[in-house]
């Protein structure tokens, strides 16, 4: 395992093949919380907001300071409630299932996106208003949230999302090894979009916050 220790970019940039430890600063995110299967409509719903503010606010920050910061990749945080939905969970860590074997509309997550400077709460608040009237059932659902995530581990998952059981074993393989555990929940981030891509060339960051056993 190795320590990442670039600027923010390289968070979002991790090689391929190894197991990499980050610290995440704060940051401030976009958030539409749901439930639900990721194919779902309420997940689709989610998506489609948080892009069309976090657009509107790109575009209303280079309008006012003559700069704005790039629009960032979709993630997601997963979790499940219940004493059968976690016990799963942590045999797919531990490699022995996989994600197909639980209740995916049982799923719990926060969709969302950073962020950066200048986007603030009152740019965020015009993106909104400026999305009204275009049918996005979950604009109500944003929020602007800051959240500091520290320690964690990731890897980078190269092909379909339902192929990441052996990924999230190795990711966690790889904590356990470095004298660590896991703590909160597990993070995702799309760096490739299953519309354009290939499912075989799609790109995930299974990203997992961490502290010591």
């Amino acid at each position: 395992m190795t320590v990442a220790t670039q600027p923010l970019s390289a968070l979002y940039k991790p090689r391929r093949g190894r197991v990499e430890l980050v610290d995440v600063p704060e940051l401030s995110y976009l958030v539409v919380p749901g439930q639900g299967a990721p194919e779902g409509f309420d997940f689709a719903a989610a998506i489609q907001a948080l892009y069309a503010v976090s657009w509107g606010a790109h575009f209303l920050s280079r309008r006012a300071f003559g700069e704005a910061p790039a629009v960032m990749p979709l993630e997601a945080l997963w979790w499940v409630e219940g004493e059968r939905q976690q016990g799963i969970v942590e045999e797919v860590a531990r490699g022995g299932a996989t994600m197909a074997d639980t209740d995916r509309g049982e799923w719990r997550w926060e969709a969302m996106i950073v962020q950066g400077d200048p986007i603030d709460a009152v740019v965020v608040a015009e993106a909104v208003a400026q999305a009204r009237g275009k049918n996005l059932t979950a604009l109500d659902r944003i929020e602007l949230r800051t959240w500091t995530e520290g320690r964690c581990a990731q890897l980078l998952h190269v092909g379909p999302y339902a192929e990441e059981a052996p990924s999230l074993a190795r990711l966690h393989t790889a904590i356990a090894d470095a004298g660590l555990r896991p703590r909160g929940r597990h993070h995702e981030i799309y760096l490739g979009d299953p519309r354009r891509a290939a499912p075989q060339r799609l790109r995930t960051i299974l990203r997992q916050p961490v502290e010591p056993a």
